[in-house]
């Protein structure tokens, strides 16, 4: 009979501890940013062994998928890099000198750079800036032009433990006047080949505008909003008053714009409400979120913002020599940098180990 022996708290204590520490190794670090990760591999051994095998990698870029940071490309300068935390997030090389060439970023998906280099035969590069690796693509027989309308798609696969990505540019048709083409680089078949779908029309790409919303990617143009379907390889004109900025939030293509002291944003409900009858009552947009920035962060600039990107966690606007965060879920404004460069793109990026 062992009824009145006492339990032994400390064994039982330490098992508590042990599996808590098995806990947070298993299912906590694939969810931390990648600078993060890099200082708890001080932590023990047995996490920076963790840390080190592959597949924790493969994990961690399926499990990190928030914005943390944001790459902005000067006009005619270096890049930067802007992280949301510091403490958690950034990069070892936010100039990207690990790159063979001086390059410009053209876009940004899940942890991944796409960079154009400036030598006369304008490279294209896929990078990881945390782990410096990179990969040149080969060359398209189009013509993107001097300022190509990028924009990168990659979305990490369980089963796929290298990235497989898409690339994809809208550029001025050299054989139908008056017309938009496509190109395509895929990484599993390593080459461009340009789609058979042409939009004609006298209208210009807007380069820094491309967004892709569940395979599709969409464009702003002097005219309309241009989406391109990569699974069918059509595209589609949708007309209307596109002033603003895209972005994507909760999963939909959405436009951004500054109307008075405050930021609106509208998503889109329906592609095809141009081609209803007249008078119906269907919209193509939908208003869902109306931002005012804090105005002890801002101070008096309200009507002078320009929105740099929006997602469903995190809106970025420039005004004067100053970027601004506004948080979705807390609607805290948070100031990002006082740099007075003006002709900024922002690139989202997320702090991912995403192998090449």
């Amino acid at each position: 009979m062992d009824r009145g022996k006492r339990p032994d708290l400390a064994a039982r204590n330490n098992k508590i501890y042990l599996d808590l520490k098995d806990i947070i190794k298993e299912n906590a670090l694939p969810f931390l940013p990648a600078k993060s990760i890099v200082k708890f591999g001080a932590v023990c051994r047995d996490w920076r062994l963790q840390i080190s095998i592959p597949f924790f990698a493969h994990s961690q870029s399926l499990s990190c998928r928030s914005t943390s940071g944001f790459f902005l490309q000067i006009h005619g300068g270096s890049p930067s890099f802007i992280p949301i935390d510091a403490n958690s997030c950034g990069v070892p090389d936010p100039l990207l000198r690990f790159l063979p060439e001086p390059v410009d970023i053209k876009s940004s998906s899940n942890g991944l750079l796409c960079c154009q280099g400036r030598q006369a035969d304008k490279s294209y590069y896929i990078c990881n800036p945390v782990t410096k690796q990179w990969k040149k693509l080969p060359k398209s027989n189009a013509n993107h032009g001097s300022d190509p309308a990028i924009v990168l798609l990659f979305e990490p696969s369980l089963l796929n433990f290298v990235a497989e990505y898409k690339i994809i540019c809208a550029f001025p048709s050299t054989d139908f006047g008056e017309a938009t083409e496509f190109d395509i680089y895929s990484s599993r078949e390593d080459s461009w080949e340009i789609a058979g779908e042409i939009c004609f029309g006298d209208r210009k790409v807007m380069p820094k505008s491309g967004v892709h919303v569940n395979g599709i990617v969409y464009w702003m143009t002097t005219d309309s909003i241009l989406a391109f379907d990569l699974t069918k390889e059509r595209a589609q004109l949708l007309q209307g008053d596109f002033r603003g900025f895209l972005g994507v939030f909760s999963g939909k293509l959405c436009k951004v714009y500054v109307s008075g002291n405050s930021i609106k944003l509208d998503i889109l409900v329906n592609a095809h409400s141009n081609t209803m009858p007249m008078r119906d009552r269907i919209r193509m947009w939908s208003q869902k979120q109306t931002v005012v920035l804090d105005s002890k962060i801002v101070g008096g600039v309200a009507t002078n913002y320009s929105v740099l990107h929006v997602d469903s966690d995190i809106m970025v606007a420039h005004c004067g020599e100053r970027t601004y965060s506004y948080d979705f879920k807390s609607c805290a404004t948070k100031l990002l940098s006082s740099q007075a460069d003006i002709f900024y793109q922002c690139f989202p990026y997320v702090n991912s180990l995403v192998s090449l």
